[in-house]
């Protein structure tokens, strides 16, 4: 009995159950595999992409870097040779100006030496002279005649021609005429507007007479919008004319005249 059981052939569930299990199980674990290898392989490229790119542009940082560094020091060396050769060029201008004072002071101090023997070989001078005075007016008082001999006529005559030199003197003094000072003016005359009559003005400042006054010539000069005003000239005696009292006379022509300016003054 016990041999035909063990020969007999029944389905075994748990077994074909295990071995089914097992086979999905390494369906599940290639497919896995297959579908995780890429995303990986694909993760590895671009990771090293990344890491290609940074080290290229590193590199190219670090170019400019130095590009830009061996710049500033060709900049940096060119400014020292500028410096150094302006202070060249100031030392020699300094050096070239401290010998020009030099110079200066060792002909200031000669000329102070040669005037200081100038007034010492002057002064000695004046003594002489004065004992030159001394004797000739000792040797006047030697040569007075004391019993007045002739000495009286002598004296009229003397007196009478220095009185005909001071008269003849006097006359000619008359004669020769006195300087007068006088001043050359040109007055501005400004009118009130355009519709002023600038010749009936001029005609009007004319009529301003006085000793010692006189009128020239005239002009009218453009100031601005058609509007001109009148330069007239004159010559003053400054004993005779005031030149306020001639502005003042001018200025009370009030129907013509609106200012008066002084545009040159010339003493002659």
């Amino acid at each position: 009995m016990a041999s035909c059981l063990s020969q007999e052939k029944f389905w075994d569930k748990t077994r074909f159950a295990n071995a089914e299990r097992q086979y999905y199980e390494l369906l599940n674990k290639g497919s896995c595999t297959s579908n995780v290898s890429p995303q990986t392989n694909i993760l590895v490229s671009e990771i090293a992409k990344a890491r290609e790119q940074i080290k290229i542009s590193l590199e190219k940082m670090g170019g400019i870097s130095d590009a830009g560094s061996c710049q500033i020091q060709s900049d940096i060396l060119n400014r020292l040779a500028q410096v150094e050769e302006e202070n060249a060029k100031l030392k020699s201008l300094v050096a070239s100006l401290n010998d020009l004072c030099l110079d200066s002071q060792k002909r200031i101090k000669a000329l102070e030496a040669s005037l200081c023997n100038k007034s010492s070989g002057a002064a000695p001078s004046k003594p002489a002279a004065a004992a030159v005075e001394e004797s000739k007016k000792s040797d006047d008082d030697d040569g007075v005649d004391l019993f007045a001999s002739d000495s009286e006529e002598e004296s009229e005559e003397a007196a009478r021609i220095r009185e005909e030199r001071l008269a003849a003197y006097a006359k000619k003094k008359e004669k020769k005429p006195a300087l007068i000072a006088k001043s050359s003016l040109v007055l501005d005359v400004k009118p009130w507007d355009d519709e002023t009559d600038l010749g009936q003005m001029e005609t009007e400042i004319r009529k301003i007479t006085t000793d010692g006054l006189l009128w020239g010539a005239s002009k009218l000069v453009p100031v601005a919008f058609g509007i001109k005003k009148l330069s007239i000239s004159c010559v003053v005696e400054d004993e005779k004319v005031s030149i306020d009292w001639l502005t003042e006379e001018i200025e009370k022509l009030e129907d013509f005249v609106q200012s008066v300016d002084i545009a040159a003054f010339n003493k002659i």
